[in-house]
């Protein structure tokens, strides 16, 4: 059979146009095991043209679509009906799981690991998305992702490492050993959601030495604590409350910064004096019961329309970022006014005055939601420990209440 030509394609149309019925065009030979074909079909308001590659299979018929005529050309259906589908047929395999056989370039395989962190819930895969769209530009987006070496990776990063920004090259590296880490698992899962593979055959940012880790040990001492809260209640230069406010949560639960960046209405039981996240950064739920002092705070606030606890002063339909929350603490430590702190120190500051309130080791875990890694915790314990969370966070409450009540001064809601 001959094959198909542009002119015959036209003249089909119009016929269709004008008879109304159905012509399917073959492209070449094949019959008795697959070939490229265009249905050509009448429409109510016009005629439709669809490349298919069409196989014959334990005695069925079967298609799939390439494309649409004439945006996808006769040459370029050919093409991937060349690529695509050719082997599979000959092999004797369905069609119906063939795809896009072209190794996924960089720009693909970026944008797959965002899509999967954010189909995961992970709160950080805007930035990470962000991140790696710049990357993508540098490294060439439109190259296979296999064909990136170690050496420009390393040559992206070196000029953020030269100018100082020393976890900013250390984030860049981290984004794109993680993005072909999750490329490499990714070629044979099936639960994978990128449109193409990507043949790779090593991680080009895994041999990458990482910055070293800088193990925080600050924590504000009871004077501290009391000096930073007296501040955020009464800021001497104008700021944006809600920041503020959450920073002082930070201080009352000892919760992590994104968590409590990110409270809304509908964590909040105000009946049970409970926050309740139902998902975290370990990716399990977490319920915490509020000290009074914490609740009074809470109820003093009045959500935006949005739901959001503490909106984010460029767009109210969004919550505060805990990129903006250590922005705002890092400007007040320049100036003098708190004390050297960090969000992550009020953490491990709550978590050390806790202690001295007398709340044991493991109550204080299980209040912060750290994973305790023991078997009988991970695979068995299935207590929740309100009872024993509420005893600790009264115990907190007396304490904290008595350091803001030191040398006369009142708490302000």
């Amino acid at each position: 059979m001959p094959s198909l030509t542009d002119g015959e394609i036209r003249r089909t149309l119009k016929q269709v146009e004008q008879t109304e019925k159905q012509v399917t065009l073959v492209d070449g030979e094949g019959h008795g095991t697959g070939r490229l074909v265009l249905t050509i079909k009448p429409m109510p308001t016009r005629v439709t043209a669809d490349w298919m590659a069409q196989q014959w299979r334990d005695k069925k018929r079967l298609k799939k679509k390439l494309g649409s005529y004439p945006a996808m050309s006769l040459a370029q259906a050919r093409e991937v009906f060349k690529r695509d589908f050719a082997t599979p047929i000959q092999k004797g395999r369905s069609i119906k799981i063939a795809g896009d056989t072209r190794p996924g370039t960089v720009g693909d395989l970026f944008e797959a690991y965002a899509k999967h962190l954010k189909d995961s819930e992970k709160s950080s895969w805007k930035e990470a998305e962000k991140g790696l769209n710049k990357i993508a530009d540098m490294l060439g987006r439109h190259r296979p992702a296999r064909d990136i070496e170690p050496d420009e990776v390393s040559e992206v990063i070196r000029p953020i490492f030269e100018r100082g920004k020393k976890s900013m090259a250390d984030h860049v590296r981290s984004y794109i050993r993680s993005a072909y880490s999750w490329g490499l698992k990714s070629e044979h899962d099936y639960r994978s959601h990128s449109p193409r593979r990507f043949h790779l055959i090593m991680n080009p940012a895994a041999g990458i030495p990482t910055e070293p880790k800088v193990v925080g040990t600050r924590w504000l001492d009871e004077d501290e604590f009391l000096r930073l809260y007296r501040w955020l209640e009464c800021p001497d230069t104008p700021i944006h409350p809600p920041y503020a406010r959450a920073v002082r949560l930070l201080m009352l639960t000892g919760q992590r910064v994104e968590e409590i960046a990110r409270l809304h209405v509908d964590q909040w039981d105000a009946r049970e004096k409970i926050i309740d996240w139902s998902k975290t950064k370990n990716g399990k739920s977490h319920a915490i019961p509020v000290p009074d002092i914490a609740v009074e705070l809470i109820e003093s606030i009045k959500p935006n329309e949005h739901g959001w606890f503490f909106p984010s002063a460029m767009d109210p339909e969004k919550p505060v970022s805990h990129g903006t929350l250590y922005a705002f603490m890092w400007r007040q430590r320049e100036r003098e006014v708190i004390p050297v702190v960090t969000n992550r120190d009020l953490r491990r500051t709550w978590k050390t005055l806790a202690g001295k309130a007398g709340v044991t080791k493991e109550i204080r875990d299980r209040l912060q939601n750290h994973t305790l890694q023991d078997v009988s915790s991970k695979s068995y314990d299935r207590w929740h420990y309100m009872p024993e969370k509420r005893a600790a966070m009264k115990k907190w409450n007396t304490f904290v209440t008595k350091i803001l009540t030191k040398k006369g001064l009142k708490r302000a809601a």
